[in-house]
């Protein structure tokens, strides 16, 4: 009969004890890894903790191999195919050629930085030998003009896209509750959502720049005349998604709550905030998630209409300027604009997992 090592099998079972402890963290950390759009992460650290690393590698073949592959494909047939397409500026630039121009608008963001900065050196030395000498009352402090950096642009677009965005959140969430909750709302509302749903940011921008020029008068106000055109334009033309959402959802709460606050005779608000918000929120936050998606194409095109800051003018600005590089550059703001449009979507979507339970993706 052969005697059980007591010291062995204490060893082994704290092993297992905290493999099973790195798995749980694993599986925890697996939403976020979604959330963030890196679910190929999960696999890997599963195979590295030696959790059935032949199935892992099927899975990190398929999150994370499949969709390299695809890009590599994409590159190789976009350098391959792009010096075939003649254009009036040149043929069009291929992945080096729009590498190489990502290179140079950061050398020359560098370099308006390192003038800003001179700028700002200069001016605080004549101030202090103007102070030196006792001549305060000559001292002056201005503004550096520059011309904005490609990173500021896409700041300024940013901004943009975010105050529009959350004006057009204050407008449609209200609205749609009212929507949800009465049928009296929601045949008022209605025809309105139709008529507006559909019409382009084109046709809004003439409207809401004559508007905004003959009301907003003063130059020193908090917000320039071109961020409030453009983030004016984006609240029109991404309100409708979450309105119409946030309707939905209100109007599908289940009928045996609605009872529920009738029993307990809640009052509006608690209705509301208590039974009517948790049980909207999933398809809200689907609405507010179209809505920044909505709002970030309408503010390319209004920028670009409307000359305002931002990456739309960027576009238009190498589109009149019709050098050998400006085709370049311009593909690297449409990959901007994607990259930041991903973001935009990933950031939405963390936001819905902290408040749901949705699993939509």
């Amino acid at each position: 009969m052969t005697a059980i090592d007591p010291v062995n099998t204490s060893t082994q079972e704290a092993v297992e004890a905290r493999k099973a402890r790195l798995f749980t963290r694993i599986n925890k950390a697996d939403s976020w890894f979604k959330v963030l759009g890196l679910s190929f992460m999960t696999p890997l650290l599963k195979a590295a903790a030696g959790d059935n690393p032949k199935a892992q590698m099927k899975e990190i073949w398929i999150l994370l191999g499949v969709p390299l592959l695809s890009i590599l494909c994409f590159l190789l047939l976009w350098a391959n195919l792009a010096p075939k397409v003649q254009t009036s500026l040149g043929a069009v630039p291929g992945p080096a050629q729009v590498w190489e121009q990502v290179e140079n608008l950061h050398e020359d963001a560098k370099r308006e930085w390192q003038k800003e900065e001179d700028f700002y050196t200069r001016q605080d030395t004549r101030n202090a030998k103007l102070e030196a000498a006792g001549k305060s009352d000559k001292v002056k402090h201005r503004q550096y003009t520059g011309k904005p950096t490609y990173y500021d642009q896409i700041w300024t677009s940013i901004q943009t896209v975010f105050f529009g965005f959350l004006l057009a959140s204050a407008v449609a969430i209200p609205l749609g509750i009212v929507a949800g909750l009465s049928r009296a709302g929601e045949a008022a509302l209605n025809p309105i959502i139709q008529i507006f749903k559909p019409v382009s940011p084109l046709a809004w921008l003439p409207i809401v720049t004559m508007i905004v020029s003959a009301t907003y008068t003063t130059n020193d106000g908090m917000f320039t005349k071109s961020f409030l055109i453009s983030a004016i334009t984006v609240t029109l033309c991404s309100l409708w998604p979450t309105l119409i959402n946030t309707s939905l959802g209100v109007a599908s709460i289940d009928k045996d709550l609605v009872n529920v606050s009738k029993v307990l005779k809640m009052n509006t608000w608690t209705k509301i905030t208590k039974l009517v918000l948790p049980s909207a929120l999933p398809l809200m936050f689907t609405g507010l998630r179209l809505s920044l998606g909505v709002g970030w194409m309408v503010l390319i095109a209004a920028e670009m209409l409307a000359q305002n800051p931002g990456l739309g003018k960027f576009v238009w600005d190498e589109f009149q300027n019709g050098s050998s590089q400006s085709l370049a550059k311009i593909m690297v703001a449409v990959f901007t604009i994607g990259i930041i449009g991903f973001l935009l979507d990933r950031l939405m979507f963390a936001l819905q997992s902290l408040f749901t339970f949705s699993n939509n993706r």
